[in-house]
């Protein structure tokens, strides 16, 4: 068999992860799921607080379910990560990563030295003084990446590499699943919504938007005095008001429908932004994913909005499950599975 990696995804109230054998192959196999809850304040936006709390419950996740390889792929995708357009002369990929803390400080928020820098080559051209690279520079703030790789050090597993989160989607649910043209990919997590534009499957920008599902969350748990797992049913049955029945309904649908409807016109106005600076770039298609998108009404809004076609995107087309794993299982966990597989997915640590 196949070595197995981990993909790690950590959220602000739980953890999960998958692993998979042959991840890098046409035919991945996913071997093992599991979710763990997060105590309060141990983790916010992604972004590991308290490492030794979140390494106890790594561990514990480990052991119940019995999760062979220590080999984990971490995620990163909140407001402490950037993506910049940045053009360079043609040269290795090597030799243009070197040479990132020269050419980028003054793109970024935060010392070159606090920052860990990566470049994303997306395509070719020329300039007047030669040959060029285009891309994508990613930049973390270091601490923010350190944190969680020290949590995972401390559970007694291995930190095999770190990605972001929007490449690790993309793989999954655009260039493995063969979308050609122009895609947005939009992913709705609890506290951020990610958006990237992919051509041919090559991501070409990346927008992280700091508000998600638990904003309307939180909203109806604040408006109507309820617990968060009370309003968390409500948001994703009634949605945008397909099944809204009572006068209560009608106000719990009005909630959603305020704290909603700001995230998507903040995705409207990535999209329109990406098209509005590249000329002739007109998304064909999007494709949602994440917690979020099991509000009622949501791909429906989504799509009014943009005014192009909305699917749900499945990562796990093509992919093969063990016999530990059930059908019920996979549904269950739907699409909050998607980051955690999608980041072993191509992994070079694979």
């Amino acid at each position: 068999m196949a070595k197995s990696i981990v993909g790690v995804d950590i959220g602000s109230t739980s953890i999960r992860a998958v692993e998979v054998s042959g991840a890098a192959g046409t035919t991945p196999t996913i071997l093992r799921i599991a979710e763990g809850a997060l105590p309060e304040g141990a983790a916010s936006r992604g972004e590991v607080i308290e490492p030794n709390t979140v390494a106890n419950a790594l561990k514990s996740m480990w052991s119940r379910a019995r999760f062979r390889s220590k080999d984990v792929i971490l995620g990163m995708g909140n407001q402490r990560v950037l993506s910049r357009d940045l053009t360079v002369p043609l040269a290795p990929l090597a030799q243009i990563r070197e040479s990132l803390p020269f050419q980028v400080q003054d793109m970024l928020p935060v010392p070159v030295g606090d920052a860990l820098l990566d470049f994303y080559p997306t395509s070719q051209g020329h300039s007047d003084s030669g040959p060029v690279v285009n891309g994508l520079l990613i930049a973390a703030v270091k601490d923010a990446v350190l944190a969680n790789v020290k949590a995972v050090e401390l559970a007694g597993l291995n930190p095999a590499g770190v990605d972001l989160i929007p490449f690790a989607l993309s793989r999954v649910l655009v260039t493995r699943a063969a979308r050609t043209g122009l895609v947005a990919l939009v992913e709705m997590g609890a506290e951020t919504t990610s958006v990237v534009i992919v051509a041919d499957g090559v991501p070409q920008f990346v927008r992280i938007i700091p508000s998600g599902g638990a904003d309307v969350t939180r909203a109806l748990a604040n408006r109507f005095e309820i617990g968060t797992e009370q309003a968390e049913m409500v948001k994703i049955h009634l949605g945008f008001g397909g099944a809204a029945q009572t006068q209560d309904d009608e106000r719990a649908v009005a909630v959603i429908r305020e704290v909603a409807s700001e995230l998507v016109t903040s995705v409207r106005n990535t999209v329109n932004y990406y098209a509005n600076t590249h000329a002739e770039a007109q998304v064909r298609e999007v494709v949602l994913t994440g917690g979020g998108s099991r509000m009622r009404g949501l791909a429906e809004t989504v799509g009014e909005a943009l005014r192009v076609p909305v699917v749900l995107g499945d990562p796990f087309t093509g992919v093969a499950f063990s016999k530990s794993i059930t059908d019920d299982a996979v549904r269950n966990y739907g699409s909050a599975l998607t980051v955690a597989y999608g980041l072993t997915a191509g992994s070079k640590a694979a």
